[in-house]
């Protein structure tokens, strides 16, 4: 196991980021320290050889006009929240409206467009990369002065292991996730609608035109939702509800894990099987969100790769969409006294 660091590129406003490469056994993982975004993953096949399984860009600039999140640590809030607004101790606050009426990822300068600082270090059976970032209070409009931190390591089980944490001084919501989007196959090597994919739970949150949950948490059974045995990811998608106000078919929904919020516990599988690679999921968070690309066209990425619709799929870990405003679900306001803490695992086989 080892961990080399070098220069990634300086940004316009002089910033200079840094590109952490971990190996361990016959994984490598790169993540950059503007957006502590994961930048590749070289993961090995018997069927078809080493290749690089995660979308993004070849150079920094890519990344510092990315329009969709290639790889990136999504906070304050990840996902959206409705009316880019909510209410805490019957004070409102107002956030950025980069979705419609609706903020997205914590609206404009989120902790993807961040440069973070960065340590390396190695612990039980693992080589990881600690990244820390302070987002001062009415950050994009969330209250209170937030200290966040997240590593990402490889350990000695072919697993990449995700640690987030946070503190703030005033109640507010937190929830972290990583916008990786994945293609098991190797990225630029076609969509992803005949990998096969299990989610462990058997219950999802509907949305509005909008792509706000309505507040319902509703069964999968007998539905294009339902994926708790193995299923091409594109089975079913031309059945499901727009789930945007375009009308593009597909998914971007979040699911009710199986399990105890709290506990590292099984989420999701995929298998793409002209590779014979698979990824299994596991996080201690709600829900997690899975995303079908829907909106990706003629991004150019990597060596020349073109992503197009469905050419990438997001597994995101994470608390539900407008938890801060619907009092029903998990609560996402975090305290002095209530520290953010979660985890999430991605385990590899071929």
């Amino acid at each position: 196991m080892k961990i080399n660091k070098k220069p990634f590129g300086t940004l316009s406003n002089g910033k200079k980021v840094e590109l952490y490469t971990l190996s361990s056994g016959d994984i490598t993982l790169s993540i950059s320290t503007l957006g502590a975004t994961l930048t590749s993953l070289y993961t090995p096949s018997r069927k078809t050889g080493v290749a690089d399984i995660l979308l993004g860009y070849s150079t920094l600039s890519g990344y510092a006009a990315d329009p969709v999140f290639f790889g990136a640590t999504i906070g304050r809030f990840a996902n959206r929240i409705g009316g880019a607004r909510f209410t805490i101790d019957d004070k409102t606050y107002t956030l950025f409206k980069n979705d419609g009426e609706n903020c997205l990822h914590a609206g404009l300068k989120n902790f993807g467009r961040q440069v973070w600082s960065a340590e390396q270090y190695e612990d039980k059976g693992g080589v990881y990369v600690r990244f820390e970032l302070n987002s001062p209070s009415n950050d994009e409009g969330f209250p209170g002065n937030l200290n966040a931190a997240v590593s990402y390591g490889l350990t000695n089980s072919n697993e990449m292991a995700v640690i987030y944490e946070a503190t703030v001084d005033a109640p507010s919501p937190v929830n972290f996730t990583n916008h990786a989007y994945f293609n098991l196959a190797g990225e630029g090597r076609g969509d992803t609608l005949s990998h096969e994919l299990i989610i462990h739970a058997s219950e999802y949150l509907p949305v509005d035109e909008h792509s706000i949950p309505t507040g319902e948490v509703a069964k999968v059974e007998l539905t294009p939702f339902d994926f708790r045995l193995w299923k091409p990811i594109g089975m079913d998608i031309d059945k499901t509800a727009p789930g945007a106000a375009s009308g593009r078919a597909g998914y971007d929904h979040c699911y009710v894990i199986t399990g105890i919020p709290g506990k590292l516990r099984p989420a999701a599988e995929v298998f793409e099987r002209a590779s014979g690679r698979i990824m299994r999921v596991f996080t201690t968070q709600p829900g997690i969100q899975f995303y079908t690309g829907n909106y990706l066209h003629n991004i150019a990425g990597k060596s020349g790769s073109v992503y197009n619709k469905h050419a990438g799929f997001c597994l995101e870990t994470q608390h539900f969409p407008d938890s801060p405003n619907k009092p029903q679900f998990p609560s996402c306001i975090y305290t002095p006294d209530r520290k953010y803490a979660e985890k999430a695992a991605f385990k590899f086989d071929w």
